[in-house]
Order: C-alpha cells, then sequence, then structure tokens
C-alpha cells in the first residue's frame, strides 16, 4: 500500500513541471527557479560594481610597493569566477563564499598594505566599491544569519581600516561615515529583497507540495474505488450469479444460462489480476453496444433483439464507457432472467445528437421489487449497474413495481469519468 501511494505521489508530481534541479525531491521547484534568477542577476551587478573597482584598481592605490598587485589579483580572481559561476549557474556558492573570505581577509590587512600612505578623505579605495558585491555574494551563498552578520561587519571594518589608514584624523569622519551607512543600508536592502523572495519561494512550494498530496490522496481514493466497484462487480456478476443460476437451474434453458455463466466466471477469475477497466479506449460507434449486448445475451442463451433508434449525429462512445455500458445492461438482463424469467424482455438503444449520448434502457415484465428495500449486501444493483456506470461519467434510473421493472442506462458525450 505505501508503495502504491508513493506511485500515485510520482504520477501526481510528474504533472507539475519541474527541472533538473528539482529531480531529487518534491516541493523546489519555486525555490529553485528564485535561486537562479537571483543567481543571473547578482551575476550581472556583481560584474558592473567589478568593472568599476578594476577601473579605479589601475591608478595609482594608497597600498605599499609590492602590495597592490597581489590585493588586487586576490580578490578580482575569485570575483570574477563568482561572476562567471552566477550566469552560468554552477558552482556560484562555492566561489561566492571564496570571495567574501578573501575581501574580508584583504580588509583586515588594509592597514598593514596602507602603512605610511597619505589618502584622501573625500576619495575611496578600490576595495570600496566591492563592499556592495560581498552583500550581494553571501546572498548567493550564506544562510540569512551570515548574510546579516557580513552586511553589517564588512562595512564596518571597511571604516575602522580607513579611520587607522587616516591617523583617525577628523576630516575622515564624516566621509567614512558615510560610506559605510551608504553600504549598510544598499547591502540590508539585498538581504531583505532575497530573504523576501525565498520566503514567497518556499510559501509557494508548500502549497504546490500541499496540493500534490491532496491530488495523489484524491487519486488513491479514486483508484480503490474503482478496485472496489470492479471486484464487486466480479464477484456478483460472475461468482455468484454462477452459482445461484447452478443452484436454480431445472429447465435446459436454466443449465445453459447457469453454464455459460460460470463459464464466464472462471474466465474472469483467471484474470483479475489485471486492471478492471484494461483495453482499449479507442471510441466506438454507438450501435457497437447493440452489437455487444445481442452477442452477450446469447452466450448466456437469451436471444433478444435490441432495438435501435440513433439519430444519424450520435456521437462516437469511448471504449472503457461502451464497456461499462453493456456489462451492465447485461447484469439487468441477467436479473430479468433470473428474477423475472426473462418475461417481457426487452432491450432499446438509443442515440441522441443533442446532446449528444446514448441510452440503454432493458425492460421486463416481472413481478418488480421494492428498490429502497434492497438489503446492502445485494450487489446486483448497486455494484454491477449503478457503481459501474457512474465510474464513467454516467447515471443510472431504476423503475420497478407489479408491472415490471426498468433499468435506464445515461451517458452523455460531455460527462467527465
Amino acid at each position: 500500500m505505501a508503495e502504491a501511494g508513493r506511485s500515485v505521489l510520482d504520477e501526481a508530481w510528474g504533472r507539475v513541471p519541474h527541472t533538473r534541479e528539482t529531480a531529487e525531491g518534491y516541493g523546489s521547484f519555486t525555490r529553485t527557479r528564485i535561486e537562479r534568477v537571483s543567481e543571473l542577476l547578482i551575476g550581472s551587478g556583481s560584474f558592473v560594481f567589478a568593472l568599476q573597482a578594476f577601473v579605479a584598481a589601475l591608478g595609482p592605490g594608497d597600498e605599499r610597493e609590492g602590495w597592490h598587485t597581489p590585493l588586487v589579483a586576490a580578490v578580482f580572481l575569485p570575483l570574477a569566477a563568482m561572476i562567471v559561476a552566477c550566469l552560468v549557474g554552477r558552482f556560484a556558492r562555492v566561489f561566492a563564499g571564496v570571495f567574501v573570505v578573501v575581501y574580508i581577509a584583504v580588509l583586515a590587512l588594509w592597514p598593514i598594505a596602507t602603512v605610511g600612505s597619505q589618502p584622501s578623505p573625500t576619495e575611496e579605495p578600490w576595495t570600496f566599491y566591492l563592499l556592495t558585491v560581498a552583500t550581494a555574494a553571501t546572498v548567493v551563498a550564506s544562510p540569512l544569519s551570515l548574510q546579516i552578520a557580513v552586511t553589517i561587519a564588512a562595512p564596518l571594518l571597511f571604516g575602522l581600516t580607513r579611520l587607522i589608514q587616516g591617523g583617525f584624523d577628523d576630516a575622515f569622519f564624516v566621509p567614512v561615515g558615510l560610506d559605510v551607512s551608504f553600504a549598510i543600508i544598499l547591502g540590508s536592502v539585498l538581504v531583505v529583497l532575497g530573504w523576501t523572495y525565498r520566503s514567497v519561494a518556499a510559501n509557494v512550494d508548500e502549497t504546490r507540495a500541499r496540493a500534490v498530496a491532496s491530488y495523489a490522496a484524491a487519486a488513491a481514493a479514486a483508484a480503490t474505488e474503482r478496485e472496489r466497484v470492479a471486484v464487486a462487480a466480479l464477484m456478483h456478476d460472475s461468482v455468484l450469479g454462477a452459482l445461484l443460476a447452478a443452484e436454480r437451474a431445472g429447465t435446459p434453458r436454466e443449465r445453459t444460462l447457469a453454464v455459460s455463466m460460470a463459464r464466464e466466471a472462471l474466465t474472469r477469475l483467471a484474470n483479475a489480476e489485471k486492471n478492471a477497466w484494461e483495453g482499449s479506449d479507442e471510441p466506438v460507434d454507438a450501435a457497437h453496444l447493440a452489437d455487444e449486448i445481442e452477442a452477450a445475451a446469447r452466450e448466456m442463451g437469451v436471444e433478444t433483439a435490441v432495438v435501435r433508434r440513433l439519430d444519424d449525429e450520435t456521437p462516437r462512445v469511448p471504449g472503457r464507457v461502451a464497456r461499462a455500458l453493456v456489462l451492465a445492461a447485461m447484469q439487468a438482463v441477467a436479473n430479468a432472467v433470473q428474477h423475472a424469467d426473462a418475461a417481457g424482455l426487452g432491450v432499446e438503444l438509443r442515440g441522441r445528437a443533442e446532446p449528444g449520448g446514448v441510452t440503454v434502457r432493458v425492460r421486463d415484465a416481472g413481478g418488480g421489487f421494492d428498490i429502497d428495500r434492497i438489503p446492502d449486501d445485494r450487489l446486483g444493483i448497486r455494484g454491477s449497474i449503478q457503481a459501474r456506470v457512474t465510474a464513467v461519467g454516467g447515471r443510472t434510473e431504476i423503475e420497478s413495481g407489479t408491472n415490471g421493472t426498468t433499468v435506464t442506462l445515461h451517458w452523455e458525450s460531455g460527462d467527465r469519468w
């Protein structure tokens, strides 16, 4: 049963579009798309900031001799790798994490690299232009707590190194404070946007997963109900019917009917493991139903001609619907033979062009019965006729009285099944 439930869930999830990234499990489709879009946007935006920082780094720097080139190479090589990884969608987290670590290390080394320099308080070093890029990289590579930490710590570290470089001169406090505030505000906006979109994506994925689970439960319940109907119909139509017919057989005609029903019961029991609804669903002409009913009646030892009233534009009937109507009609015929001795037995098939559909009507002139007093364990009416027709989107009407019984089976082309 657990394996069947898993199969139904797999089938349900297969109806929902998903990508390679979600093949390992359910419920991450939207989150995966958001992550990919974030990588593309961050990769593109980082390229713009990196280009600005690289242009600034090409000019004379504040670093001592021998420090400038190694620091620039240490920062821009992992940054270039991160940008490429974000754009192609491979190893973005790895290279983004490497860039953040290297960039923080460069900021920490900045006071040592710039000892003895004479910086201008109004001219930012090339490292300033990468503060926002560092925050964006943590959005790609890190959980929310680390994103917040880097968003605050990196600008503060940059400000501290600038003040150390400027010897804590009063002229540095205002411009450095503005730079730090700007970096924190812009970084906070990136973190909040990333958190918001990921939260929305997670909620959407959770809702989708619940919808798929509900679909799977409904599909499993429907499959169970179809199986119950099929088993009930098999037991009543084939097994119980054959046993009752054999018990009551007293005339050659009744014995022929019992033998035919026993043969059918053995055949259906031998194929009980197969799908009860198997077979082609190719639509068939409405007249095919009449042919099938007449042939099945002959196998039961009953000769009856189906009265056909078919409009020219009667729609074709799906194969499963046709089989269900024929089997339900034959159960009605079998009931008429067993309970009314086939008195006044008649079968009529009507096909309508507008609204499109077919109706099968089985009548007999027996003594009738009280429909409301049929015990729940009697499967002939409920399982073999009503449930069978309902399972393919049709409906059943049964009228019975002292003048006989009429079983009417309706199906319209617009019915869902």
